[in-house]
């Protein structure tokens, strides 16, 4: 009787560990890697990709972005602007639920109300908070008399309906609440974790936090009780799970892929880039085969830049003061070369302004396209026919062989370069302190107004405060951006952001070279995962077969 108890009970045992087995065959689970970890699953702290990545499955805003990259309601179900441009009044979707956590009663999670955004965007504005997305509504939303927020400036008027007063009108405003800093959060959590709500979140997005082990893997799970649904009325999402590993070198995360561990990989590496296209950008045969390859184009421009604060140079004669030299640099590049050969064909050439190809600016500016017979000639017109120039380009590693390719052009047009290699963060801290008269650079759009790239260079924005890494001071942009700002009508701001952008060109405090582009690859068995100029990760409507 002894053995035949223990008989039933390993093979009870044995049948468990099948079912469980079969169970977890069952589930569709999406793996993807981080080669530089995740630093905060707070939205107050989403300053960077991986961060903005992992806060999206598990945070939601006011609204959001549709595929063609317009505002959209997402947990408000309407939203109106008052005639002056200065008031917004949201109308909160209804029934709306927090993810389930100890920190509500009984562990279950509580309906999002209006008084959770007028938190959440008071706690963003805190300094105490420290966000590094406080921008977004200091010096924007109504100040009193000492200049901190109004108490009329973000109020609840009910359960459902919030109002935010600004201070000016700002037409980008609405964009603005589309970011991951204002996705919303629970006071109760803050109270009972404080910091560590960085590492034990709690949203309303589609997933909810189950763990992390910093070094190794992060883990969501679907949320039951998600708020929406298909255009068909099934409940999103899709996926059981979302697995985040943090494999470090991006040669052996593409291994992982390719032994399908890891079901999707963004930004691939020179090195594997050259194993999936050609010279011209086309993917290579036995890749199309075996993979989805998707290009999209993104939200960067690639820049160099020149230090134009006289003070930060002993010759107040020096080249780089002088804009004929500066165009003759930007007109000694083929752009068209350097992305054929040195990007296998990935990115556009930056023949136009400084907002990039995917804002629709390409054919309205009139930038630089490769004329080194122009350079030569604002060389000779600048008094340099007879004599040497000698620069030095400050740049990283990754773009050590671009910044060789310059080097050679610019070699064409009588114009020494020698290159000096940085750590990303030296050469970040010196470009913003003013101390490289000649550097590498780029701009990533926070969201999706063009008016983010024209602050970049605004008086008002000089390093290191701002993002005028060159310290560009013209009153005829500043006055062009100050018009904008008011201007409520869509087609005439955007008639002003051109004007702006070929005054920035014709100044030439920078040299734009390209508009990047991105490369995503996934498995045949994942769908619905739509590339975006963001460069953004939603999973919400992912399948995997």
């Amino acid at each position: 009787m002894r053995k035949l108890f223990f008989f039933i009970v390993t093979l009870s045992l044995l049948c468990f560990s099948c079912k469980k087995e079969e169970n977890k065959k069952d589930l569709k689970v999406f793996r993807y890697n981080e080669t530089n970890g995740v630093g905060s699953l707070d939205p107050a702290f989403a300053n960077t990709p991986p961060n903005m990545w992992a806060v999206n499955q598990l945070f939601n805003g006011l609204v959001e972005l549709d595929k063609n990259f317009n505002v959209v309601p997402a947990l408000c179900e309407s939203w109106s602007l008052s005639n002056d441009g200065k008031t917004y009044t949201f109308q909160l979707r209804k029934g709306v639920m927090f993810h389930d956590s100890e920190v509500f009663p009984d562990g279950k999670g509580r309906e999002v109300v209006a008084q959770d955004f007028v938190y959440t965007f008071r706690r963003l504005e805190d300094e105490a908070t420290a966000s590094t997305g406080r921008w977004i509504f200091h010096g924007k939303v109504l100040k009193n008399k000492i200049g901190k927020i109004h108490d009329s400036a973000i109020v609840a008027l009910n359960d459902y309906t919030l109002k935010i007063r600004l201070q000016e009108p700002f037409a980008p405003f609405i964009k603005l609440l589309s970011m991951q800093y204002a996705y919303v959060v629970p006071h109760e959590a803050i109270k009972k974790y404080g910091k560590d709500f960085r590492a034990k979140p709690v949203g309303t997005g589609p997933f909810y936090f189950k763990t992390w082990d910093e070094s190794n893997l992060l883990v969501f799970l679907k949320n039951q009780n998600y708020w929406k649904k298909d255009e068909n009325g099934v409940q999103l999402p899709y996926l059981d799970a979302v697995n985040i590993s943090f494999i470090a070198d991006e040669n052996m995360a593409f291994i992982n892929f390719e032994q399908r561990k890891l079901d999707f990989l963004s930004g691939i590496n020179e090195n594997s880039r050259d194993m999936i296209l050609d010279h011209r950008g086309n993917v290579k045969e036995e890749f199309s085969a075996k993979f989805k390859v998707h290009r999209l184009l993104y939200l960067n421009t690639e820049y160099l830049g020149f230090q134009l604060d006289s003070s930060a140079y002993e010759d107040k004669n020096h080249p780089i003061l002088d804009k004929k030299v500066r165009q003759a640099l930007s007109y000694a590049i083929d752009r068209e070369e350097l992305i054929d050969y040195m990007r296998n064909g990935l990115g556009v050439p930056g023949t136009a302004g400084f907002v990039p190809y995917p804002l629709l600016f390409k054919h309205k500016i009139k930038g630089y396209n490769y004329n080194p017979e122009k350079s030569i000639s604002l060389l000779k017109s600048a008094g340099y026919e007879n004599k040497k120039i000698n620069l030095t380009l400050y740049t990283t590693a990754p773009y050590k062989q671009i910044s060789e390719y310059l080097q050679k052009a610019w070699s064409k047009i009588g114009v020494q370069v020698t290159i000096e290699v940085n750590q990303a963060s030296t050469h970040r801290d010196l470009a913003n302190k003013g101390q490289l008269p000649f550097f590498r650079a780029s701009w990533v759009g926070d969201y999706m107004d063009i008016e983010n790239y024209m602050s970049v260079f605004l008086s008002a924005n000089f390093a290191p405060s701002g993002p005028n890494k060159p310290r560009y001071h013209s009153e005829e942009f500043d006055n062009l951006y100050e018009d904008a700002l008011v201007e409520l009508d869509s087609d005439k701001r955007d008639d002003i952001y051109i004007k702006m952008d070929q005054v920035l060109m014709d100044d030439c405090p920078i040299i734009v070279l390209f508009y990047d582009e991105l490369l995503r690859l996934t498995h045949n068995n994942i769908h619905g995962l739509d590339a975006n100029p963001m460069n953004m990760l939603f999973l919400e409507s992912v399948r995997k077969d």
